[in-house]
């Protein structure tokens, strides 16, 4: 089992490593300032759903067979960079986009701001590799269950980054709810909003593996 003292100090590591400025921390506030607190919250908690994948992959050695397969690795890199500029492309197109009060609209965005949050995480092979990198680290040296053990620090990273992420995007909520009153401030952030993404895949495809 992982001892309490390597729980805390893996634990301060995962914060700081969230809290480090990224593309994760770059897309809930562009989703908070540009589309609400709801949308963000839903985002940000699609995105760290995604943690549970990438944990899963380097637990049982998939992450690494992806990573040794170039083909691989490419195609879920070019993958991840096309759905980026797809949602700068539904950005642009939706740029008047307002949750309406009834139940029913309500729900479908939700659905579609949770899945934008988990397949931007997912495609992105780079957070894989990084599972990959960093949870064995933690892994008591000799023990019998190296997979549950990745397995408890997979569930403990995504949980800090829940918690970070949420309120990261209820204060980037809170002014895009003061921003959004505005239409032309509106359309204005659709567009940052969709050069964020469009800067995200283009350097997803410029990275070297």
């Amino acid at each position: 089992m992982i001892s309490i003292e390597t729980l805390l100090v893996f634990l301060a590591a995962s914060v700081m490593i969230t809290l480090a400025p990224g593309p994760d921390n770059l897309f809930v506030l562009t989703q908070g300032i540009s589309k609400g607190r709801r949308a963000a919250l839903v985002a940000a908690w699609g995105m760290c759903s995604g943690v549970s994948i990438h944990t899963t992959a380097a637990a049982l050695g998939i992450s690494a067979l992806i990573y040794a397969s170039s083909a691989a690795f490419m195609a879920i890199k070019y993958l991840g960079a096309l759905y980026l500029f797809y949602l700068a492309y539904v950005t642009i197109r939706d740029r008047g986009w307002e949750i309406e009060s009834s139940g029913g609209k309500e729900a479908k965005s939700d659905g579609e701001m949770f899945r934008r949050g988990f397949l931007m995480n997912v495609l992105n092979p780079k957070v894989g590799i990084f599972f990959l990198a960093f949870l064995p680290q933690f892994v008591e040296v000799g023990s019998q269950s190296r997979t549950a053990q990745m397995l408890v620090l997979g569930g403990v990273f995504m949980l800090q980054a829940l918690v970070i992420f949420s309120l990261l995007a209820y204060f980037a909520g809170s002014v895009g709810a003061v921003l959004l009153r505005n239409d032309k401030v509106r359309s204005l952030l659709s567009w940052f909003a969709a050069s964020v993404f469009v800067a995200l895949g283009a350097k997803l495809v410029l990275e070297s593996k």
